[in-house]
C-alpha cells in the first residue's frame, strides 16, 4: 500500500476543537513536524478535513 508524508505548514491554534484533535491524530504536534502514514482510507479522510494547515507528499519505496 502506498506511503504519505505528512508535514503540519499551519499552526492549529484558534481552529476548531476537532480540527485540532484531528491534527494530534495524525501524530502532528509542533510545525514542520512530519509523520509517515499508510494512506489507508481512514488516514485520508483525516488529511482532507485538516488539508488546509498540511502539505502531503507520496512516499515512494
Amino acid at each position: 500500500m502506498a506511503k504519505v508524508r505528512i508535514t503540519l505548514k499551519k499552526s492549529p491554534i484558534g481552529r476548531t476543537e476537532k480540527h485540532k484533535l484531528t491534527v494530534k491524530a495524525l501524530g502532528l504536534g509542533k510545525l514542520n513536524s512530519t509523520v509517515v502514514h499508510e494512506a489507508t482510507p481512514q488516514i485520508m479522510g483525516m488529511v482532507r478535513k485538516v488539508g488546509y494547515l498540511l502539505q502531503v507528499e507520496e512516499v515512494s519505496e
